[in-house]
């Protein structure tokens, strides 16, 4: 713990922004570059239309250029995965059976877009064919939002059913109670339908299990009746227990759910940063095991999650709710040997301070686990919104692209080889490539030869050929092609030229 502490420590005094990462590649024993291996995510909201879209009711096309916009500035920065938001408030910016379409798209809770397009397809089909990942977000518990007009006849808390176990809170949002065994089933099944119907990389939950406190001005969260209705059935647990057993129920569930049904996607969660105050010893500040009734580390030592994404948005040297002490908590915890990808936060602030503080956290996360490191960022908003910031990512810390890393608990067994012939084409070479289980892969690598230095791109396997545009003055000497499959394992490289006969 000393000697990464210590590393830690040291990398805080660098400051990042004034100067660009060297170029130099780091190369294995046969000459190749390393890929670099990291989750690089970023959150894009569409409850209250924070992110996507702009407002509520925008047109098709609108809607899709500014996903369009979205995606290709992440690509732009080397970004490799999204969380999209798909289900903000028991509602759905997608096709679904369960839930009625999302006011928050079309300004009508219920309405379908017109023309009729599946929001959600598309965010995954352009994610993909631009190399990156999709996780979709969904919250579990909250039934309707503030900003989410007023409470319609077609949402969920005026059904007949499912509408008994949800529960109106002081400042407006409307809540299920997560200890309803109706609750649980719903929820559940919404996840499961998205899994089996979608071609998605993961399912991802944020903090919001029990309300935070402040959405019913402090009062305790109202299931007095459920709670009587399980201690005169015989029940033995603390009201708090059981909330608490409730949540962890859910949480299993819906991990084993999505193993035996599609095991390469990952489940993730982002829970407030810290499990209770004095874990570790100088940590204070909010208890969500006894406030959000989130057992989190209990979640960790169990294995229940692909990836641990604690929400740490607070400066590095703020000593009670400390970056690198809580990260390193959190790593200790893993002992399952899971992800631990941070979220951080830019605070939508365009400074230099800023931009640092993020640059030192994405490096501390390197160094806490080079292996398997990652950041998620909180949102998207100032990436798209500061140029600043965009190009400092690019130029620094984000300078390469990376491959997610590996999810060895999930598979270990490498792919096939890809089998390849190159053609050339106007503007350069064109590698046509082939795999018998295409359909299990993410990525493929493209490693690239000029005057004895080797370059790589990474690149969406959903097209059936790979362009390589000529370079001015520069001979492609050599190319070589990989794949990688859902878990992160890499095929062996297939050699497509060795010797140059003109420019690539």
């Amino acid at each position: 713990m000393q000697s990464r502490l210590t590393c830690i420590c040291v990398l805080i005094l660098v400051v990042f922004v004034s100067c660009s990462p060297s170029k130099k590649v780091i190369t294995t024993q046969d000459g190749l570059p390393v890929i670099q291996s990291e989750f690089r995510g970023a959150w894009v909201a569409t409850v209250a239309n924070i992110n996507w879209p702009s407002k509520p009711g925008l047109s098709v096309d609108s809607q899709k250029l500014e996903a369009t916009v979205i995606l290709d500035r992440m690509k732009s920065m080397n970004f490799n995965a999204v969380i999209f938001q798909a289900r903000p408030q028991a509602d759905a910016l997608y096709q679904s059976a369960l839930e009625p379409w999302s006011y928050f798209l079309t300004g009508e809770q219920g309405r379908a877009p017109e023309p009729f397009y599946d929001p959600l397809v598309y965010w995954i089909d352009q994610a993909h064919l631009r190399g990156m990942d999709l996780h979709v977000w969904v919250n579990p518990y909250r039934a309707h939002h503030i900003s989410g007009s007023e409470v319609s006849s077609k949402s969920l808390v005026k059904h007949p059913v499912l509408g008994k176990a949800i529960h109106r809170l002081a400042n407006g949002y409307y809540w299920f109670e997560p200890t309803n065994k109706n609750t649980q089933d719903h929820s559940y099944a919404v996840i499961m339908d998205i899994v089996k119907r979608y071609n998605i990389d993961g399912i991802h939950m944020d903090d919001y299990f029990y309300p935070y406190p402040s959405y019913n001005n402090d009062k305790d969260f109202p299931d007095d009746e459920g709670y009587k209705t399980y201690v005169n059935q015989g029940g033995k647990l603390s009201r708090g227990d059981w909330r608490r057993d409730a949540v962890n129920k859910f949480v299993k569930r819906v991990h084993l759910g999505i193993k035996k049904e599609k095991p390469y996607v990952l489940f993730g969660i982002s829970p407030f940063g810290i499990w209770r105050p004095g874990y570790p010893a100088s940590i204070k500040g909010f208890d969500q095991y006894d406030q959000l009734y989130a057992d989190v580390r209990l979640w960790t030592h169990e294995g229940w999650l692909d990836y641990l994404a604690p929400q740490l948005y607070w400066p590095i040297n703020q000593i009670p709710q400390s970056f690198p002490i809580l990260l390193n908590w959190w790593h200790e915890q893993n002992l399952k040997s899971k992800h631990i990808w941070p979220g951080i936060s830019v605070a939508n602030r365009d400074s230099l301070a800023m931009i640092d503080e993020a640059f030192n956290k994405i490096m501390i996360s390197r160094g806490m686990k080079p292996s398997d490191s990652g950041i998620l960022h909180w949102s998207i908003a100032p990436h798209m919104k500061f140029d600043t910031l965009a190009k400092a990512l690019k130029k620094g810390p984000y300078i390469d692209q990376a491959l997610i890393p590996q999810s060895p608990w999930i598979d270990k067994k490498a792919p096939q080889a890809p089998k390849l012939k190159i053609e050339n084409s106007e503007t350069g070479l064109k590698i046509f490539w082939s795999h018998p289980e295409k359909s299990n892969l993410s990525r493929a690598v493209v490693f690239k030869k000029y005057k004895n230095i080797w370059e790589y791109e990474i690149h969406s396997i959903d097209s059936d050929f790979i362009e390589i545009l000529s370079k001015k003055d520069k001979i492609l000497e050599e190319l070589r092609l990989q794949v990688v499959d859902k878990a992160g394992n890499k095929s062996k490289i297939t050699v497509g030229l060795k010797t140059a006969k003109g420019k690539s």
